[in-house]
Order: C-alpha cells, then sequence, then structure tokens
C-alpha cells in the first residue's frame, strides 16, 4: 500500500484501486451459479430424501427398501428420477378393472360352476395339497386335463400352429416379445388367415418387450380384421411412469378349449437361430380340459385392462373329460394383494419331502427364498438347480455366483447350462408335480412382472418333465462351491456389488 500524510502529519493507507468491471461480473456471475447450484443441490438431496421416505415405506423387500433409501439419499440427482420409473411396486388400476370385468362374468357363474362342479378338486383331496395356491389365486384346481410336454420351439410353434389352424370360433394370442423376422412374420400370416375365414383372433403385447415391433407389422393385422392392442402399463392418471412392470406372459387359446403356456417368445432365436446363443433351450405345454378356462381367464382380465372391452367367449367348451391329469393355473402379477409367484415357489420347497428341480435363466433369489432352499437340504431334499453358463444379462451372470457362498456346507447342486442359452422356467416337486410357466427366479418376477404358472400334478407328466431335466443337467457342468473364491478380485468384487443391485432390478 502507499502512505502519505495527512494534515495532522499522521499517513494512511490509500486505498486499492476498484475492482476491474469485467472481474466484477466474472465474479458476480460465479457467484450466481455457486448459489444456483446450492440451491438446486439441496433441493434435490430433499427430494431425494422424501423420496426414500416413500421408498421405506412403499418398497416391497427390506433389501429393496434400504438399497433406494441409500441411492436416492447418495445421488439424488439420478436417483430420484430412477425410482420413480422403475422403482414402484404397486400396480395402480388393474385390481379395480378386474373386478369391473369379473362383474361381466358373475351371470355366467352359475352355469358354469354346475357344469365344472365335477371337475374341481377338493382340498381334502389327495391331490389337493396344495390349496394354499387356490387361496392366492381365487381360481381352482382341477381335473380331467390333458397336457402335453413341448421341448424347444419347433415343436411348440408347431403345436401352436396346427391349434390356430383348428381354431373355428376364436383364437386370443398374447407374448412379451414378438419379433418382425421369419417366425413372428409367420404368426402374422397365421393370424390374418383366420381372421379373414371369420375367426375372432385377439393379439395382445407388451410395450416394452415389444417396443420394436412397427406399425407395418401390426397395420396388415389390423386391416385383416385382427383385434390388437398394446398392454400398456403407463396407461392411466396415476401410471404414466409405470415403466417398472411388464407384461411377461404368454398365452394362446382357442376356442376355450386349448391353452398353451410356457418360456417362449415369438422370434427366430426361440427357434435357436440365435448368431449370439445358437441353440435355445426352453419348455412350453398345450393343456386342453377344464384348466384352459382359467388361461382364459387371465388372458381376458389382461386384455380388459388393455381395452376396456369385454368379449364373450365360450366358458363351457372346455368343461369336458380331457384326461385325468390335475392342473392349476398360477397367475401372478405386482396388482395380486399378494407375492403369488413368490409364495408359489416357496410353498413348493417348504412341502417338498423328496426333490425340488430348479430351472430359471435369472436366478437371482432374495433371502427367504434362499433359507427355504437351505431348509429343503436340511429336510434332506434333494436340490438342483439348473441356470445358463452365458446368460443375457451380465448382472444375473455376475450374481449366481455369490450364491456358492450361501449354499456352502449344504448338498444343493447349481448346474450351469452348456448346449446353448437355457430359457425355460421349470420346477420339479418330489414324483409326482411339476411346474412350467413364464416367471424367472428373480425380483422383477416376483413381483414386478405379470406371470403366468401352471402346477400339474400327475406322476407320468412329471416323469417326463424329469426325463428332459436329467437330459439338460447331462448337457451341465456342476459350478464349484469354491469357483468365487478362485476369481480374482475385480470379479469377486463386481459380483458382490451386482448382488446388491439385485432388489431393485
Amino acid at each position: 500500500m502507499d502512505e502519505h500524510p495527512t494534515a495532522s502529519g499522521k499517513t494512511q493507507e490509500k486505498p486499492d484501486a476498484a475492482i476491474p468491471v469485467k472481474q466484477q461480473s466474472r465474479l458476480r456471475t460465479w457467484l450466481i451459479r455457486l448459489s444456483a447450484f446450492l440451491t438446486i443441490s439441496a433441493t434435490a438431496h430433499m427430494i431425494g430424501a422424501w423420496t426414500s421416505v416413500h421408498a421405506i415405506m412403499e418398497t416391497r423387500t427390506a433389501q429393496g427398501a434400504v438399497a433406494w433409501a441409500v441411492s436416492l439419499n447418495t445421488f439424488p440427482y439420478v436417483a430420484v428420477p430412477l425410482y420413480w420409473v422403475f422403482g414402484r411396486s404397486e400396480f395402480q388400476g388393474y385390481t379395480a378393472a378386474r373386478h369391473k370385468m369379473d362383474e361381466e362374468l358373475l351371470t355366467l357363474e352359475p352355469e358354469v360352476k354346475a357344469a365344472g362342479e365335477r371337475f374341481l378338486v377338493a382340498p381334502s383331496d389327495p391331490m389337493g395339497g396344495h390349496r394354499a395356491l387356490t387361496r392366492m389365486t381365487n381360481l381352482p384346481m382341477t381335473t380331467g386335463n390333458s397336457v402335453d410336454l413341448l421341448i424347444d420351439g419347433n415343436e411348440t410353434f408347431e403345436s401352436i400352429f396346427a391349434g390356430m389352424d383348428a381354431a373355428e370360433e376364436y383364437i386370443l394370442v398374447q407374448f412379451f416379445i414378438v419379433k418382425d423376422d421369419n417366425l413372428g412374420r409367420r404368426l402374422q400370416h397365421k393370424l390374418i388367415e383366420k381372421a379373414k375365414a371369420g375367426v375372432r383372433v385377439f393379439f395382445l403385447y407388451d410395450e416394452v418387450g415389444s417396443h420394436a415391433l412397427s406399425r407395418s407389422y401390426l397395420a396388415p393385422l389390423r386391416d385383416a380384421g385382427v383385434h390388437v392392442s398394446t398392454f400398456g402399463t403407463t396407461q392411466g392418471r396415476g401410471n404414466r411412469f409405470q415403466l417398472n412392470f411388464r407384461n411377461h406372459r404368454k398365452i394362446v387359446v382357442t376356442d376355450g378349449t386349448a391353452a398353451w403356456v410356457g418360456g417362449h417368445n415369438v422370434g427366430d432365436a426361440y427357434l435357436g437361430k440365435s448368431e449370439k446363443f445358437g441353440r435355445w433351450r426352453d419348455t412350453h405345454i398345450r393343456i386342453t380340459g377344464p384348466s384352459v378356462l382359467a388361461v382364459q381367464l387371465a388372458f381376458l382380465e389382461d386384455w380388459y385392462w388393455a381395452t376396456r372391452n369385454f368379449v364373450e367367449l365360450d366358458w363351457l367348451a372346455a368343461l369336458t373329460q380331457e384326461g385325468n391329469k390335475v392342473v392349476h393355473i398360477i397367475p401372478s402379477s405386482p396388482a395380486d394383494p399378494r407375492e403369488t409367484a413368490s409364495l408359489m415357489f416357496l410353498e413348493a420347497i417348504t412341502g417338498a419331502t423328496e426333490r425340488i428341480w430348479l430351472a430359471s435363466p435369472y436366478f437371482v433369489p432374495d433371502e427367504g427364498f434362499i433359507a427355504a432352499l437351505k431348509l429343503a437340504d436340511l429336510r434332506g431334499v434333494e436340490v438342483k438347480i439348473l441356470i445358463p453358463d452365458d446368460p443375457d444379462h451380465l448382472l444375473v451372470y455376475l450374481t449366481a455366483f455369490t450364491f456358492l457362498r450361501d449354499l456352502k456346507g449344504t448338498d444343493i447342486k447349481i448346474f450351469r447350462y452348456q448346449n446353448g442359452f437355457l430359457h425355460q422356467k421349470v420346477m420339479l416337486i418330489d414324483r409326482e408335480a411339476a411346474v412350467v410357466g413364464t416367471a424367472n427366479i428373480d425380483n422383477r418376477s416376483l413381483r414386478l412382472n405379470f406371470e403366468i404358472s401352471a402346477l400339474v400334478v400327475d406322476k407320468g407328466f412329471a416323469d417326463k418333465v424329469e426325463a428332459m431335466l436329467r437330459t439338460d443337467f447331462s448337457n451341465s457342468r456342476i459350478m464349484n462351491p469354491n469357483e468365487l473364491d478362485a476369481k480374482p478380485f475385480w470379479f469377486r468384487f463386481a459380483a458382490r456389488t451386482a448382488r446388491l443391485m439385485a432388489p431393485v432390478q
């Protein structure tokens, strides 16, 4: 500082020259930006904290609630929009639509009930041991059914197309994924052909799974008179961001007398023509008999949600003796008051006395599921789990390794299928029961997806499923309990990190 004398003889500091205007402008801009950033940051964290309260109160699992709460408070800028799109576990509006549709069916109930009474399996019947499922689904277990096991794509779609050829009244078609490729166009042409022949055709697909389905594929269907609709999880005022939900069901029904359910979607990959995976290992079933009505009802509920249109269908044609197999159809969805799919698996595992064999492409169970498997093992139940060796989702692939540590000290065996990609969803229970359907063993299928499974109680059918799975096991390798420990640190860390994300997948 320069000094100069005052009138009193004292010196006084000379003030600095004024800050240049340009620097003042830059400083002011910087302060405004800092203030804006702090305001936005504070607001984001406040919204994140509020949203984490919602997650804690509404998320169905404790693990999911913790995962969301931590991420929402730590990284609210990213986590908040992700939560409102992918974090919701309650599907709004479907239950009300279901009840309204059921009112339309009430007039048919006395006639259908009278005709179907002789096929009902009472809870006291030895074959009705899975009575908990009846209470969960509000659907009866019935006898008088015939069930064909369909292994892989060619056998499955030849059966489906033959059924469509024979249809005279109506065809109901619902798939999660429909591709505009050779198989997809074959389905398209078949539906157009039947619609032009006077058969009523209804085609329902998931808006996310079939997002790539083009107008050029759908327009010819509509022009031919096919009733086409997307399931539309985002419809309704409160559902604009329900992208986390999927309708994962695969259903075909013809004339109310035959139904197909299982793991296949529609695409050339399901015929083993995938460049990435090669052979595609999957399982479907064909059902005739009284249980067809439950499959038809599941489709009709989904169709009503999608279109708000009630479709007149035949509810009596299936009520004839087609065989002697006991079947229980188990639709599950995020609109259910209970976690139906999860409880279906747990009921089977806890009730098994001899064996539980599970095949699933996505095996990411929660702690309760793992505990049930361990208890089954302690009871002396043979537990085998079949998963892909080369899955199509990296997180699922990594997470599978972490369950080796959970299962150490048990006789539970995990097989990794090596003859192509394993996509079937099958469970074998003891010597007389098997489940074939669409539900995987992960948070999405157990809590967020619309799924459908068929429990078949019949020793002859169970024997066929056993033979099929034994072939699959022979094309697999058994995971070593120490396999993860032998991996490098980065792999083990990635696997554990993937496990942490399991509740929010």
